[in-house]
């Protein structure tokens, strides 16, 4: 499946421990362009651990489909990519250059490449020249300390990236700091590759002003969606109705994905996105919320779930 530039794209971020096989399952019914695998460590690929592999998994309704690696070791990122090569299914590898997490920057992954753009720029050739997939693309942030986002842009560019995906913020800037949408208008204009913009966009208005004030390809939504997932159908059609019975269908549909998937552990795993689900304007959320992190059975929160949300939102 071709990656269409034609028109503004909605791009689903990775967000660790968020979009997982389930997340994106139902993020797509709601007409995600594209969905990106969570961030994949290519040292675990290379050395093939069964929990990673287990992570490529895909639902058939996501075409097409990206991979995100981290990884800064030739070598390595060169081995992880030819075991994604043996894949199906998958149409894009993307290099995470933006995860300020320090256990990731201490690997000299994620926002690290920033502070070294020659090894950045061989990563980025290495993944392309290796890859058998139609797309390499790179998520940017706009530097490490401070701004060297044009330097940074070009370097991908030069190096074989078809496109980029840049987060408005410096890897000093964390998730907190305010966008600087300034900096990715000035990356679109020096570059020919088509550029998403990401960074808090997460209203159907947010989205219409970035993407008329940036001049981006597209859009890339990451916490926005967690908790919302039918943000992207809100963004296409321009508007923020939202029917109480649609979110009960969502949730019902997402807590099946993720019993499917991870089994009675997926009840868990599910608690945190319950947490966000019901805060959609629901009577006694805080309640609810106490209620489901003390059950364990899939029955039983599934018969929760089913019950909260079939009260009328406010």
């Amino acid at each position: 499946m071709k990656i269409d530039f034609s028109a503004p794209l909605y791009v689903l971020a990775p967000l660790a421990g968020f979009t997982d096989l389930p997340f994106r399952s139902v993020v797509k019914k709601f007409g995600a362009d594209l969905t990106v695998s969570e961030m994949l460590s290519s040292n675990a690929l290379a050395y093939q651990s069964a929990k990673t592999l287990k992570m490529l998994a895909k639902s058939p309704l996501e075409d097409p489909y990206s991979v995100q690696i981290a990884g800064s070791d030739q070598e390595v990122v060169r081995r992880a990519v030819e075991l994604l090569n043996e894949q199906e299914g998958i149409d894009c590898i993307d290099l995470n250059c933006g995860c300020p997490v320090p256990k990731v920057v201490n690997n000299l992954s994620g926002s690290a490449l920033l502070t070294d753009l020659p090894k950045m720029g061989r990563t980025i050739e290495t993944i392309k020249k290796t890859s058998n997939k139609p797309y390499t693309s790179v998520k940017i942030r706009l530097g490490f300390e401070s701004k060297n986002h044009l330097e940074i842009a070009r370097v991908c560019q030069e190096s074989g990236a078809d496109f980029i995906a840049v987060h408005g913020r410096t890897r000093s800037g964390k998730f907190k700091a305010p966008v600087d949408y300034d900096a990715i208008r000035e990356i679109k204009e020096v570059l020919s590759i088509p550029v998403i913009a990401n960074g808090d966009i997460d209203s159907a208005e947010k989205a219409r002003w970035v993407l008329e004030y940036t001049g981006a390809d597209g859009v890339m939504v990451g916490r926005a969606a967690v908790g919302k997932p039918w943000i992207f159908h809100q963004m296409k059609e321009g508007s923020s109705e939202l029917e109480s019975e649609l979110v009960k269908s969502v949730v019902l549909e997402h807590f099946d994905q993720m019993i499917e998937h991870y089994g009675a552990y997926g009840v868990i795993l599910f608690r945190k996105h319950l947490h966000t689900y019901s805060k959609a304007g629901y009577q006694g959320a805080s309640a609810f919320r106490h209620l489901v992190n003390g059950i364990d059975r899939p029955d039983e929160m599934r018969e929760a779930v089913e019950l909260f949300f079939s009260q009328p939102r406010h």
